[in-house]
């Protein structure tokens, strides 16, 4: 579910954890008055554990020893006719 951010005339600003399904705010909730919706900066990424290093960024040394592991595909002899 989106955090919906609103501006209140009296309050200030505040947050409602909402569904997107749901109709959007028109007084608040503390004082009554007229809110108005505004554009929050929505949320960020943030990777955390331990897969995501060890996976997708492997080290320059590590990638040198693969490559001199892998053996290159053998191609099948030409055929003569």
């Amino acid at each position: 579910m989106p955090t919906y951010e609103y501006l209140c005339e009296r309050c200030g600003r505040f947050e409602e954890f909402a569904p997107i399904s749901a109709q959007k705010r028109e007084k608040c909730p503390t004082c009554e008055t007229k809110v108005e919706r505004v554009i929050g900066a929505g949320g960020g990424f943030l990777f955390k554990g331990s897969g995501f290093y060890t996976t997708d960024y492997r080290s320059p040394d590590y990638k040198k020893q693969v490559k001199s592991e892998t053996k290159p595909k053998e191609t099948p002899p030409a055929v003569k006719s």
